[in-house]
C-alpha cells in the first residue's frame, strides 16, 4: 500500500464510499425515527386493535387463519387451553415472552396494546404487537417470515455484487488514469541509461500527459546537449591527432647530441613523456565517445587473451609488472574480443596500478583466470588503497580520488571510466575494491560473445 498510489486511492475511494453511505443510513434512520414513534405507532396500534376485535373473545382460529392468508402477516393466540399459531410450529419452538400486561391496563373492548407493545427486537424475535383480552388470551401480530427474513438476504446479497462491481470499476478506471505515471517511470529509466530514442507517450490532455511532455522536451534538450559534447571531444580529439603526431615526430627529431649535458636530456625525455600523455589522454577520449555508443563500435575477432596479457605487461610493465596464470585458465581457446580495446583497457589499469604501487613493494600482479564462465582480468597493487566513501564513484568520467590532478598522480579521471565502457560494450563489468593491502580491478568479460 505504501508503494503504489493506485492502491491507495482505490482503498480511499472504498473507505469514503462506506463512511458516505453509513452517515446516510444513520441519517435517515435519526429523521425517521420520530415519525415512526409519532404517527406510525399509534396508526399501528388502532389496526391491531381492530384485528383482535375481528378474530374475536375467545379467539375464533378459523378467523385469524383467514387472516393470516389474507394478509402477509403471522398470528399467535395463547391462553387456556389454546395454543395456535398461524404458521404451525411445534410448542417447545415458540417464542418465550414477558408476562403478560394486568388486567388493570385493559381498555374497552376487552384487550389493548399491553405494556409489551411495539417493536421490541431479539426479545420478541418478530413479533411486533401483542393484544390482551379480558378473558385471558395473548395475541400476539407480526410480519410474514418471508418478507422478513428472506428479501434482506437477497438485497444484502445484491448490494455486496454491487459493491464489488463498483469497486473493480473504480479499479480498473484508477489504473486507467495512473497509467501515464507507469509510462513516465519507464521513460525516465530510459533517459538515466542514456537511451533517448524512445520518447513517454503522451495520453490525453490532463496534468499527468502534461508532465509527460515537459520531461520528453528536457529529455530532448538533455539528448541534444550530450551530443554536442560528444561532437566537440571528438573533433578536438581528431584535430589534436595530427599536430601531436608532428609534434613527437619533430621532438624526437631533435633529440640533443650525445655530448649535450644531462638537463637537456632529462628535458628532452620529460617533453617526450608530455606529448605521450597527451597522445593518450586524446586516444583515451576518442574511445570513450566511441563507446558509448556500445557494443556496435567492437571489431570483434578471435583473440588469444594469454598472449595479450603478456605482451601488454612486458610493454608497459617495465620490469614491475608479472603475469600471474590461475587454475583454469590455460589452455584457454581465443575468445571472441575487440583487442585493441581490451589491450587499451589492460593498459590503463596496469598504469594506474604502476602509479599507486609503493617503490619498496614488490610487482604489480596481473592474474588471468576463468570462473563461472568468464574471463576475469585482475590487476592488484599494493599501494593505498581508495577511500571506501569514493569506491562508488570510481569508474565515472572524469572523476579521480586525488583531486589535486597531478601529473605525479594521473591524468584526468578517464581510465576507470573508459575500462568500464570496454568492459559493458563486451557484455561484462568492471569491479573495483580494496584489499588488504592495496587495491584490485577486475575486468569481467563473457568468454562468448553476446547473441
Amino acid at each position: 500500500m505504501r508503494q503504489r498510489l493506485g492502491l491507495r486511492l482505490l482503498a480511499l475511494f472504498i473507505v469514503l464510499a462506506l463512511a458516505v453511505g453509513g452517515v446516510f443510513v444513520l441519517g435517515m434512520q435519526r429523521a425517521f425515527a420520530g415519525g415512526w414513534q409519532s404517527w406510525v405507532r399509534p396508526l399501528l396500534a388502532d389496526y391491531v386493535e381492530h384485528l383482535a376485535t375481528e378474530i374475536g373473545s375467545p379467539p375464533d382460529v378459523r378467523r385469524a387463519q383467514a387472516l393470516a392468508d389474507r394478509l402477509p402477516l403471522r398470528i399467535r393466540i395463547d391462553g387456556p387451553g389454546l395454543h395456535w399459531r398461524s404458521d404451525r410450529r411445534a410448542p417447545e419452538e415458540w417464542d418465550e415472552l414477558g408476562p403478560p400486561p394486568p388486567p388493570a391496563a385493559r381498555g374497552p373492548g376487552g384487550g389493548h396494546p399491553g405494556p409489551h407493545a411495539g417493536l421490541r427486537g431479539g426479545a420478541m424475535r418478530g413479533w411486533l404487537w401483542r393484544v390482551q383480552t379480558a378473558d385471558g388470551y395473548t395475541m400476539r401480530f407480526g410480519f410474514a417470515r418471508f418478507p422478513v427474513r428472506e428479501e434482506p438476504r437477497v438485497a444484502a446479497g445484491v448490494t455486496l455484487l454491487a459493491l464489488l462491481g463498483c469497486t473493480a470499476l473504480a479499479y480498473a478506471l484508477v489504473r486507467r488514469w495512473l497509467r501515464p505515471l507507469k509510462d513516465i517511470h519507464a521513460g525516465a529509466g530510459r533517459f538515466g541509461s542514456g537511451r533517448f530514442d524512445a520518447p513517454i507517450p503522451v495520453r490525453g490532455k490532463d496534468e499527468l500527459a502534461q508532465v509527460a511532455e515537459q520531461v520528453n522536451a528536457m529529455a530532448a534538450s538533455i539528448h541534444q546537449m550530450l551530443e554536442a559534447k560528444r561532437a566537440l571531444l571528438l573533433a578536438i580529439s581528431h584535430e589534436l591527432r595530427s599536430p601531436l603526431t608532428r609534434a613527437r615526430l619533430n621532438a624526437e627529431l631533435a633529440a640533443p647530441p650525445p655530448e649535450a649535458p644531462a638537463d637537456s636530456h632529462a628535458a628532452h625525455a620529460g617533453l617526450l613523456a608530455d606529448l605521450a600523455q597527451m597522445r593518450d589522454l586524446v586516444t583515451d577520449l576518442l574511445e570513450t565517445e566511441r563507446l558509448s555508443q556500445g557494443h556496435t563500435a567492437l571489431q570483434r575477432e578471435p583473440v588469444d587473451v594469454a598472449a595479450l596479457a603478456a605482451e601488454v605487461v612486458r610493454a608497459e610493465g617495465g620490469g614491475r609488472a608479472v603475469l600471474a596464470v590461475g587454475e583454469g585458465a590455460l589452455p584457454l581457446a581465443p575468445v571472441p574480443l575487440d583487442a585493441m580495446r581490451l589491450r587499451l583497457a589492460l593498459r590503463n589499469l596496469l598504469s594506474n596500478a604502476l602509479r599507486h604501487q609503493p617503490a619498496a613493494a614488490g610487482p604489480v600482479a596481473v592474474v588471468l583466470s576463468v570462473a563461472a564462465g568468464e574471463l576475469l582480468l585482475a590487476v592488484r597493487d599494493d599501494g593505498p588503497g581508495v577511500p571506501p566513501d569514493q569506491l562508488q564513484q570510481l569508474g565515472q568520467a572524469f572523476h579521480r580520488a586525488d583531486t589535486a590532478r597531478s601529473r605525479s598522480t594521473g591524468g584526468v579521471g578517464l581510465g576507470l571510466y573508459l575500462c568500464r565502457l570496454v568492459a559493458q560494450a563486451h557484455g561484462g563489468r568492471l569491479a573495483l575494491h580494496n584489499r588488504t593491502p592495496g587495491f584490485e580491478a577486475v575486468l569481467h568479460l563473457p568468454l562468448a560473445s553476446p547473441g
